[in-house]
């Protein structure tokens, strides 16, 4: 089939590669001048199979007001008048429920292992590299409290028999030995040996460039304007330039799927939640981590990518707001140099700040619509880079009459439906 893709971040870009090895003609059609500009550019760098978790979850409503109160908070919202947030809110607080949490983590665990597979299948097949390291991640504890909850998420770890370690200081330091130079600061971890890391927006670009080798055609500079449809098919995408037409189409437009989608009718609960990162040249290998630690209490991500530190964090609620925040800096800033004070000099960083497209169970949207050759592949929030050659090998299968190799009923869109 000839099929269209519209978007090119990692999620675009995996989905065209995936369906041009299962033989079709793909496009890829992009409004920025290149691969991998936006939510893919700078994001946390973590591979992060075994901690993949909705945010919607137990206890998440109090927690969000206390954090709402802390100097360096993790979720910030902006007052506005918004219909869209307030009911994506109101649908992820309906998630905040023990069953609901066990369901949506046990989806996206599922869908996080099998794209672990699927990148190394892709590593050795191309030997694509992207500043990438197998080290696992530690989850860093900095209270006896947030310790004591790390039952939680181990359960389902169990579940799909995800390796983990529960650590105390001493074993965390062994894990990360900078974190000597603030013993005191934390009580334990827990590591999950089996993540990785990695530069999203090297990856992207190198497997578009494996990909228009292969054929691909990248057509960027290109702005949508709207689909065309036909009863139960859609017949074309309007753009900038004129109508671009296919026997299939893929939607992976992150943040930006449910405005296009919207006029036909589809409605994909999927809401821009906006973070922020820092990226710090590395000044002192000692006192850098060696992978991914993620500090529990401000909820960021400290990750190593090649000779950079890249720090990740926030959840702002500000609609399409890409403004710079000094705050959410200093919240990024505070806790690097808290954990790493020897590793980098913060001074030196660029600020960075991206869309995230979350829906409000955590779990992407993969799968079909009610138009019989449309596809989405979007809503993967924080871990678009986590999930997306799984993703992408589950939508090439899907358009292309395969069954996956893994459950996917439960990804796609009608799951709204049923709820």
């Amino acid at each position: 089939m000839r099929v269209i893709v519209l978007g090119s971040g990692v999620v675009g870009v995996t989905s065209a590669w995936y369906l041009a090895r299962a033989g079709h003609e793909v496009t890829v059609l992009e409004r920025q001048t290149a691969a991998g500009m936006e939510t893919s550019f700078a994001n946390a760098g973590q591979l992060s199979y075994g901690y993949s978790a909705p945010w919607a979850g137990p206890g998440i409503p109090v927690k969000a007001l206390k954090w709402m109160m802390m100097r360096h908070r993790p979720l910030v919202m902006w007052p506005r008048a918004d219909r869209r947030l307030y009911t994506w809110l109101a649908q992820m607080l309906a998630n905040c429920t023990e069953a609901a949490y066990r369901i949506n983590k046990t989806r996206m665990v599922r869908l996080a292992e099998y794209s672990r597979d699927c990148l190394g299948d892709l590593r050795r097949e191309t030997g694509i590299a992207y500043d990438g390291r197998s080290m696992g991640t530690l989850q860093l504890f900095r209270t006896q409290k947030q310790l004591d909850h790390v039952g939680d998420d181990t359960a389902v770890l169990d579940t799909f028999k995800v390796p983990y370690e529960v650590l105390d200081p001493t074993a965390c330091m062994a894990a990360e030995p900078a974190l000597k130079h603030v013993a005191g600061k934390f009580v334990g971890g827990l590591r999950l040996p089996g993540d990785e890391t990695g530069d999203a927006h090297i990856f992207t670009q190198r497997l578009a460039a494996m990909a228009e080798a292969s054929g691909v055609k990248f057509r960027y500079g290109v702005t949508i304007r709207g689909l065309n449809t036909e009863g139960d098919r859609i017949t074309g995408v309007v753009t900038d330039s004129g109508v671009e037409t296919a026997d299939s189409y893929v939607i992976a437009l992150g943040s930006f799927t449910p405005e296009l989608l919207a006029p036909l009718g589809v409605r994909v609960p999927v809401y821009p939640v906006k973070g922020y990162s820092l990226t710090i040249p590395i000044k002192e290998e000692a006192g850098a981590p060696v992978s991914t630690v993620m500090d529990e209490t401000y909820k960021v991500a400290i990750t190593r990518l090649g000779d950079r530190i890249r720090v990740g964090g926030t959840a702002e609620l500000a609609g399409f707001s890409l403004q710079l925040r000094k705050p959410r800096r200093e919240t990024l800033e505070h806790s690097v140099t808290d954990l790493f004070p020897k590793g980098g000099d913060v001074a030196e960083a660029s600020f960075w700040t991206g869309l995230r497209p979350m829906t409000p169970d955590g779990t992407p949207v993969v799968g079909p619509t009610r138009f019989r050759n449309m596809h989405l592949n979007t809503g993967h929030g924080t871990l678009g880079w986590t999930m997306a050659c799984g993703s992408g090998r589950v939508l090439a299968d899907l358009v292309t009459g395969r069954k996956p190799e893994i459950e996917t009923a439960d990804l796609s869109l009608e799951r709204y439906a049923a709820a």
